[in-house]
């Protein structure tokens, strides 16, 4: 028997040499190209004995609120039968980015005879290369296959694992080996402090029955969402058909089935905390659902609260985009802005020459019920969409707008107009006396398109000024700023021509 031992340790010890060295150090990563890792799950092997575990077998209810802020309040409803006296709970399928400290546990129907006296929050999680790592200092079974007259047979060698260190090194009966290539490992059972999942592992003591209805609620972070909109302006730029999406983003870690959804809108203060253990990850997109309820929305604190209508669940890495509002036939109103220079009139590549400014156009609405609205409209991306002579919907822009309350106006920026150009230029400049001067503007308005518009024109001016002339009628809209509004004909050009007289 020691003579067959020994042979068959040889034969291992063989193929221990420097070409398998990089297949021996891979294990440090895990087992790749065909190797496996068996461990044999015993009861006593991760918990001790009388330990109580809950999964999602157990839950009987989950709601989830998500704040805009990257965070989500989860309530995990379980029914339970729980042994009197001291034990300890796993409490299992939380979100991986749970916060422990966040994390409130309680009885429904018994709370004052359910306590917690301890809780744990266990994420080393079980993988190839942790398991391996934990058997430092014990004794593994190596498996390879190998060829003998023609036919495959598989061998098994008992070793002990010395050290992990960018590497395995075994002790195979006296002897030290490294960069030795074995298809699987067999271990005799999963060590205690790994676990499959994200694991919460409470100690408590129950004081009254075995049934309870538990509540467990935490904040968990990767759980974000944000609004998306869809401008679609008619031909004639008067009306259009506004749609907007909720698209919520998974990456807490687990999944979440037929939950209650609630979104929560609003600039939420939070304290700084450093970053989670949890790694990020990449999102990955699901279809846009084909219909679904509006949400029903209710002020909450200083903020909106969004109550879906139904139950819906959402999967980990997922992305799923809700129907939050339509309407159609909203009147519309296209603006071309041209927001003047501070220092227009220095120009000091080109004296003389006046200076291009880009003139802005925008789409402007009203959030209210008279325009098939009047709801509040959490932040987010507004895409517009507009019909072409042809009947094909084409993209015109984009813009972000903040959360914006019911009776107020939204002012949309596509982009800059290509037929309008808007040109600055400063005429006069006089000294009249010791902190006083006079100055004279114009801006060259030439429309290319085949309709009229109207551009409006913000000039900063600067001091204790007065206007003095003006081609056109102005509004002093701020201490530092006039605006005009100046009609220009199709294919014709206007020239507004302003003097004022300013005190520093």
């Amino acid at each position: 028997m020691a003579l067959r031992n020994r042979n068959k340790r040889n034969r291992w010890l063989l193929l221990a040499f420097p070409a398998l060295l990089a297949a021996g150090a891979a294990l440090f990563y895990g087992p790749s190209h065909g190797q496996k890792v068996y461990a044999a799950q015993k009861d006593g092997g991760r918990a001790a004995a009388g330990d109580q575990s809950t999964t999602l077998g157990d839950q009987t209810d989950l709601a989830v609120t998500v704040y805009n802020s990257n965070i989500a309040l989860v309530r995990d409803v379980r029914q339970l039968t729980l042994p009197p006296g001291m034990f300890r709970l796993k409490f299992m399928d939380i979100a991986a980015t749970v916060n422990p400290a966040t994390v409130h546990f309680r009885s429904l129907n018994e709370p004052d005879k359910l306590g917690v006296l301890e809780q744990n929050y266990e994420y080393d999680l079980l993988e190839p290369a942790k398991l391996l790592h934990k058997y430092v200092g014990k004794e593994v079974t190596l498996v390879r296959s190998y060829q003998e007259n023609g036919t495959t047979k598989r061998e098994e060698i008992k070793a002990t694992l010395l050290a992990d260190n960018n590497g395995p090194v075994w002790k195979i009966g006296n002897d030290i080996v490294t960069g030795m290539f074995a298809e699987s490992y067999r271990f005799p059972e999963v060590p205690a402090n790994l676990f499959d999942r994200p694991t919460l592992l409470m100690s408590l003591e129950n004081a009254g029955g075995r049934k309870h209805q538990i509540e467990a609620s935490y904040l968990a972070s990767n759980l974000s969402w944000n609004s998306d909109y869809v401008l679609t302006v008619g031909r004639d730029d008067r009306a259009a058909d506004l749609d907007g999406w909720v698209t919520l983003v998974n990456n807490s870690g687990t999944a979440f089935h037929n939950a209650r959804l609630q979104l929560v809108a609003g600039d939420l203060h939070r304290v700084q905390e450093g970053r989670m253990r949890a790694e990020d990850r990449m999102y990955e997109v699901a279809a846009k659902a084909a219909s679904a309820p509006q949400f029903a929305q209710e002020n909450f604190s200083e903020y909106h609260l969004y109550t879906l209508g139904r139950r819906t669940s959402v999967e980990d890495k997922e992305t799923k985009q809700i129907s939050l509002l339509n309407s159609s036939g909203v009147p519309v109103e296209k603006l071309f802005v041209v927001d003047g220079q501070s220092f227009y009139y220095h120009n000091y590549q080109n004296p003389g020459s006046p200076l291009k400014d880009p003139v802005k156009v925008f789409y402007k609405f009203k959030n209210d019920e008279k325009s098939g609205l009047g709801v509040p409209m959490p932040a987010g991306n507004v895409r517009v969409y507009q019909k072409d002579s042809k009947g094909s919907v084409l993209f015109v822009g984009e813009d972000h707008i903040d959360h914006t309350p019911k009776d107020e106006s939204l002012n949309i920026h596509i982009g800059s107009a290509f037929d309008v150009v808007a040109e600055h230029k400063q005429t006069d400049y006089k000294s009249i006396s010791s902190h006083v001067w006079e100055m004279e503007f114009e801006v060259t308005l030439r429309n290319h398109k085949d309709i009229p518009i109207t551009v409006e024109v913000n000039e900063p001016i600067g001091g204790d000024w007065q206007m003095l002339s003006s081609s056109h009628k102005y509004t002093k809209t701020a201490a530092w700023a006039a605006q005009f509004q100046v009609p220009v004909e199709k294919n014709g050009t206007t020239v507004l021509k302003y003097r004022i007289r300013a005190r520093w």
